[in-house]
């Protein structure tokens, strides 16, 4: 089969369109047909090498983590799926595999894809959105009427997180960049803050939660905006953060926390169904065949793309 792979750590030069064999499946997997994948930073800093403490330098590596496609294999142990089922998920960023064909999924890890979008658009969904739908609902436990702030709104995780705040009916604050006010207020945004003129943390407004989807503001430059009892999320895990983290467990007041996003079936379907009645949709950027990964990954790394880079693996 094809797929993308890196015999070293380095630029997007590294990147090859190579054959390789096809995944095994053990008992408990499914063996899904790749119709779409997507870039998020975590693909390119572990290309970079940016990881290497916990990605390991055994090679080749075949990187990817978001995938929607068809199954075409059961193990013997699957009783959720069958061959034909139309498939969404993550795979471990780490050990990557979505960037091919094929890929080996659990069965545990994966969810029907929305019957109303494209495969393309399902493989702009798993990360940022689980991402997103995690950090808002699990760790800020979100309720109707709070007020949330989502700063880098416009980002791939932004756009997923000021869809879901407004769906559950949050009002919602998005930081972003002039250029991309219309699509954060087009997304339903009942207030937006362009970076470049506005530091929200200096304002007098204060906030339930407080997701910080581009790891760009420290809980302590947040924590004099969050109510009392607010919750401060943060996408990236930083020197400045680990302390207050690490204090929210044991003491009560402000909390800050870090989302790491898991494929859960149960927040998948979630996020299925608010796509199906029309609530959330992907924002896709650009959209790559995958031999064209290494000019996905160089645009990602621009840090300018608006929503989701998304890298078709067959024709749709």
């Amino acid at each position: 089969m094809k797929a993308v792979i890196i015999n070293s750590y380095g630029s997007p030069d590294v990147l090859e369109y190579a054959d390789i064999d096809r995944p095994k499946i053990a008992n408990d997997e499914l063996l899904v047909k790749v119709s779409a994948s997507s870039v998020n930073p975590v693909d390119w800093k572990t290309r970079r090498g940016d990881l290497q403490m916990l990605s390991g330098f055994n090679f080749p590596k075949v990187l990817g983590s978001d995938l929607s496609g068809v199954v075409v294999e059961v193990g013997q142990r699957v009783k959720k799926f069958q061959p034909g089922d139309e498939v969404y998920t993550f795979v471990n960023p780490l050990s990557g595999g979505a960037y091919a064909e094929y890929v080996a999924v659990s069965e545990g890890n994966a969810a029907l894809k929305p019957q109303n979008i494209t495969h393309a658009e399902a493989a702009a969904v798993p990360v940022a959105g689980l991402t997103a739908f995690q950090s808002l609902m699990d760790l800020g436990q979100m309720r109707p009427g709070q007020k949330v702030l989502i700063n880098g709104a416009s980002g791939g995780v932004g756009t997923f997180a000021v869809q879901i705040a407004k769906a559950f009916q949050a009002r919602v604050t998005g930081v972003c960049s002039a250029k991309n006010r219309r699509l954060v207020e087009g997304l339903g945004c009942d207030r937006v803050i362009d970076y470049a003129e506005v530091d929200f943390a200096q304002e007098l407004e204060k906030y339930d939660i407080i997701l910080d989807a581009v790891g760009k503001r420290s809980f302590a430059a947040c924590e004099k905006v969050l109510e009392p009892g607010g919750v401060y999320i943060s996408t990236l895990p930083s020197f400045d953060n680990i302390a207050p983290n690490l204090g929210s467990l044991f003491f009560p007041g402000k909390k800050a926390k870090l989302v790491l996003a898991k494929p859960s079936p149960r927040d998948l379907n979630a996020l299925r169904e608010l796509m199906e009645n029309g609530s959330v949709q992907s924002i896709v950027d650009r959209t790559y065949p995958l031999e064209q990964i290494a000019e996905a990954h160089a645009y990602s790394e621009t840090h300018r793309s608006v929503g989701k880079i998304v890298v078709t693996v067959e024709q749709l």
